[in-house]
């Protein structure tokens, strides 16, 4: 195949007219040793560390979803990067959120990307939000080999839903399993403190202000009692990454918005330190 491209000066006639809509299927016809889940790991002892990426939450509110992500990679008990970009956008009206091994979940990640680029071009139209909450359950499974020698991706997907006029929110397992979440969701280390703290505070009728503010206050509150989960490093100037998805599209908030967000979080917590109360009933 190499021999015939270089002579004639043109890609092969498979490559020109992919038989599936699926790039993942075509990548693994072609070249499966590039899938992150073909790949064969090099005989090891004992546990290995890789850089992990921890807690991201989401939320929705009546026009959109938020989803956001703290900062911190951790390295067993060691910060790997405080700075770490955990939340990227999918296509237009979605986006995903990694947590695990940090290396293969950035991957994953451009992966997916490019599968829903592919399938778009292929066939001329977009798969739905329930389409790609699917592709991207097939693709985490696919790493299962790896996630059990311990390199997992748990991710957390968002999108606005253009069929059903709503934001929506997936979760999903080391083996591809996915769960559609009501509300609010949280995955990573610190992911029971932020679901916790969302619990109390969430209602269906926030607005987009008061629900980038909660996945902060979420956020805030994991890195409160998980030491992998990086609070808002006003010092450093290292935010969180909040996202917002609605029916204009995805928008990552810019550093001053979620600047603004931290420190009114931070103020509040000067003096009640746990954080806003719920009312008892």
């Amino acid at each position: 195949m190499e021999a015939n491209t270089r002579s004639t000066g043109r890609l092969p006639a498979a490559f020109l007219t992919p038989g599936s809509s699926s790039f993942m299927d075509f990548l693994g016809e072609h070249s499966p040793e590039l899938l992150p889940g073909r790949r064969v790991l090099p005989p090891v002892q004992g546990a290995i560390e890789a850089p992990h990426g921890t807690t991201i939450v989401a939320a929705t509110f009546p026009g959109g979803v938020v989803l956001a992500g703290d900062r911190r990679a951790t390295m067993g008990n060691m910060i790997a990067q405080r700075d770490i970009e955990k939340v990227f956008p999918a296509d237009e009206y979605a986006a995903v959120g990694i947590a695990g091994t940090a290396g293969l979940a950035v991957e994953m990640v451009k992966l997916f990307q490019l599968e829903l680029e592919h399938f778009e071009k292929v066939e001329g139209a977009q798969l739905s939000l329930e389409g790609k909450a699917n592709r991207l359950s097939t693709m985490i499974r696919s790493n299962l080999g790896m996630a059990m020698q311990g390199l997992a991706v748990v991710p957390l997907f968002a999108g606005w839903d253009l069929d059903r006029r709503r934001g929506r929110i997936f979760s999903y397992d080391v083996t591809g399993g996915r769960s559609e979440e009501q509300g609010y969701a949280a995955t990573g280390s610190g992911s029971l403190f932020a679901r916790g703290s969302m619990k109390k505070l969430f209602r269906d009728d926030l607005t987009e202000q008061e629900a980038t503010t909660l996945v902060v206050q979420a956020l805030y509150d994991a890195a409160d009692d998980d030491s992998a989960t990086g609070g808002p490093d006003m010092a450093r100037r290292i935010y969180p990454i909040v996202t917002v998805i609605t029916d204009e599209g995805y928008r990552r908030l810019t550093d001053a918005e979620t600047s603004d967000l931290a420190r009114a979080v931070l103020d509040g917590r000067l003096a009640h330190p746990d954080g806003p109360r719920a009312a008892l009933l």
